[in-house]
């Protein structure tokens, strides 16, 4: 019998606190880290002289740094929990913020971003699911849940807000403020919300995170999550060139795109029910066909712009779903024992592939002749995702421990 590290009698209010603070901190975070970059995109280029690419390139290395720099991050949250290691991502990403700001030639500011890659893998969702997933034990699908739903408004929040920032002051100036607003914000919150006793596991050799980590459904899991990541993010940076591509204005794409948004929404409220209903092997099938026959609808219906945007809603919902998906793929295959340390090794190729997933996407329409084309090949790289997912879940042998 493992350990029950669902709650202690009298702790209810603490599991409230931490799920709140981190619903805060993860829509700041994500809005000042990732959401406002593509906002100030244009006015860095014009400013500094820099090109697109380039910038862009800066950021997602960032992507990258936090893949990587997540591995260990996972194996310190299993051991000590998230309070230090979220307030000192917090602390970095202040000073990344503030380099930003101070950056006066490229390599500088594409060094900053790396720094903010280190912070990210401190403070986005990784560290958050794996707190979520300690403290909630059996109930962390509802606090999974939750956190995603209130962080899915990031963009919704922290896009106007930066425009608004950025129309009234220089961009470096509104990077300041964004900074000022998350040291404020998310490290007394993170420092102060995050105090309940990390809950003891045992049995901690169970399953040993590194005979998991060689195992074949661990392996064939992380190329399943990979390809299903490369297509879902290839298809949100993309859409707004494939819709204009189809004869939408652009403010009607930009719509369309926000739209799917609010179907990323919806798709996580129902999530809760569909784990009840279903084994993990057949809804990950599931989640990743709908993804997958989103993707190519778009690619191959020409239009009205009505049933695009549908289209658009649709890939929405399977991406919001998909979020949740990947945040319990470790413990409903393996328990909690080693969530961290485990969905770490997962998170970094994921991560990888969401951060060439824009490039690639651009460097195939040039190759294919167009964005349509792109998404028939990304809806095919989904099909194929979905039946590797098949052989991602451990027989008999190795039985998921329920912690």
């Amino acid at each position: 019998m493992h350990a029950d590290t669902t709650t202690q009698p009298g702790t209810t209010a603490g599991l409230r606190r931490v799920l709140i603070v981190l619903c805060t901190t993860e829509i700041i975070s994500w809005g000042v880290l990732y959401y406002a970059f593509p906002v100030l995109l244009p006015t860095i280029s014009t400013r500094t002289g820099w090109s697109l690419a380039a910038i862009t390139a800066g950021f997602s290395a960032s992507q990258i740094v936090a893949g990587l720099v997540g591995i260990p991050v996972g194996k310190l949250l299993d051991r000590h929990g998230p309070r230090a290691i979220m307030t000192t991502g917090s602390v970095v990403a202040v000073l990344a913020l503030v380099a930003l700001a101070g950056a006066r030639s490229l390599a500088w500011f594409i060094a900053a971003w790396l720094l903010a890659g280190v912070a990210m893998a401190g403070v986005f969702y990784a560290p958050a699911f794996a707190a979520l997933t300690r403290w909630y034990g059996p109930r962390r699908v509802s606090a999974l849940t939750a956190l995603t739903l209130v962080a899915g408004l990031a963009s919704t929040v922290f896009a106007p807000l930066t425009a608004v920032l950025n129309d009234q002051l220089d961009w470096r100036d509104t990077y300041l403020v964004l900074a000022g607003f998350l040291a404020v914000t998310t490290i007394p919150l993170h420092l102060l919300g995050l105090r309940l006793p990390w809950p003891p596991i045992e049995h901690e050799a169970a399953h040993a995170p590194s005979a998991v980590a060689r195992s074949r459904p661990f392996l064939v899991l992380v190329v399943a999550m990979s390809l299903a990541a490369f297509s879902v993010y290839a298809v949100v940076i993309n859409l707004v060139p494939l819709l204009t591509e189809r004869g939408m204005t652009t403010s009607a794409a930009a719509i369309a795109l926000g739209l799917g948004g609010v179907g990323q929404v919806l798709g996580r409220l129902g999530y809760a029910r569909l784990a009840a209903r279903t084994s993990v092997r057949t809804r990950t099938l599931l989640i990743l066909l709908a993804s997958a026959l989103a993707t190519t609808l778009l690619g191959v219906v020409p239009g009205p712009a009505l049933l695009l945007i549908a289209g658009s809603v649709l890939a929405g919902v399977s991406r919001g779903i998909f979020t949740l998906v990947q945040a319990t793929a470790i413990t409903d295959r393996w328990g909690a024992v080693h969530y961290g340390q485990l969905n770490g090794l997962l998170i970094a190729p994921v991560m990888l592939t969401a951060a060439i997933a824009p490039w690639a996407g651009s460097a195939l329409a040039a190759w294919l002749g167009g964005f349509p084309a792109v998404f028939v090949v990304l809806g095919l790289v989904g099909v194929l995702a979905a039946a590797l997912s098949t052989a991602s879940v451990p027989g008999m042998e190795v039985a998921r421990a329920e912690v």
